[in-house]
């Protein structure tokens, strides 16, 4: 098959704390099974993306922090991001006008092969097929945590909000979501969960899982745990050093504090699942519209560089930024 002549692209830079701009590139032609996808929507990470965006990554991890097609290098300039949805324009016959799920960084045309990317179910739209990373993450969580009775989720940010969404799927468990921003009670009770805030929540759980990105949360996580419970960790915090409460009944209730990550398949599925075929499972749990709560209207790709400040601050309450390529 013969590919197209070059084409130009545009990509989102993080250039240095607090900046970020768009740079053009030049793609080659197409060989082989290479697919050329021209991105019609994105979205933000924003808890990752603002440790980046704040050259917060620590050297230690500068090499398994790098996503699929990212380029440059930790801590500037690199160009970042995992969630991308477009149409298929070029490549094998099979592929062209497909519309695909890719763990890219923001770009607005870009090459890949067709092994790299994940068609969208009829019933997912692109909009909310951009959830598919956080989706993703949420699900191996779920698979390291082995939900069962009293769940307690302490940060109602877009992974806090999946797992609680999740768990609450599974028979015999009793979810809450627990935040400090009163405003989450109604996401909560629009993904079919209990909403608390930190001094009302439920304590003795069978499972807490911590998402917040800050130490209070951990803190709050510990104290809802009930004995020989488990505290899964989902947040990461960059270079931050975060203080632990292992004292007061931590050894009594022998508690256990444990991670989750989503760059290796939780050990429970690891012998029977792919990282592809975890993305494809977590695209198909996409096509309830109930989702819809964590969009933020989009905003326009050529806007980031201006507007990525304000959407990646703490205080910007945006669960998911959309972004539109059109």
């Amino acid at each position: 098959m013969a590919g197209r002549s070059d084409e130009t692209a545009e990509a989102l830079w993080y250039i240095a704390p607090g900046r970020a701009e768009i740079r053009a590139e030049t793609l080659v032609p197409l060989a082989g099974d290479r697919l050329r996808v021209r991105a019609t929507f994105g979205a933000l990470s924003r808890g990752t993306e603002a440790l980046v965006m704040a050259g917060r990554v620590p050297a230690s991890e500068f090499e398994r922090m790098r996503p699929p097609f990212m380029a440059g290098n930790f801590p500037f300039p690199v160009k970042y991001g995992y969630a991308i949805v477009g149409r298929v324009e070029d490549g094998p016959e099979a592929w062209r006008g497909k519309t695909v799920f890719v763990l890219h960084p923001h770009q607005s045309l870009f090459d890949v092969a067709a092994s790299a990317v994940v068609p969208l179910p009829a019933d997912v739209p692109p909009e909310r097929a951009v959830l598919a990373a956080n989706m993703e993450t949420a699900l191996n969580a779920v698979w390291d945590a082995s939900p069962k009775g009293r769940v307690a989720v302490v940060g109602a940010g877009v992974v806090g909000a999946l797992v609680a969404y999740q768990c609450a799927q599974l028979a015999g468990t009793e979810v809450t979501l627990i935040d400090i921003n009163p405003a989450r009670a109604d996401l909560a009770r629009k993904l079919g969960v209990n909403f608390a805030a930190p001094d009302k929540a439920p304590i003795d759980c069978d499972l807490v899982i911590h998402a917040s990105g800050t130490g209070g949360g951990l803190a709050t996580a510990l104290s809802l745990a009930g004995f020989e419970a488990t505290v899964l960790e989902l947040s990461w915090y960059g270079d931050a050093q975060v203080p632990v409460p292992l004292g007061g009944a931590f050894h009594s209730r022998r508690l256990k504090l444990v991670s989750s990550q989503v760059g290796h398949v939780a050990p429970s599925h690891r012998a029977d699942w792919s990282h592809a075929r975890r993305l494809a499972a977590a695209l198909a749990m996409l096509a309830d519209p109930r989702l819809d709560a964590l969009l933020a209207p989009a905003v326009a790709f050529h806007d980031l560089p201006a507007r990525l400040s304000d959407i990646l601050a703490a205080k910007s309450g945006v669960l998911c930024q959309l972004i539109s390529y059109s």
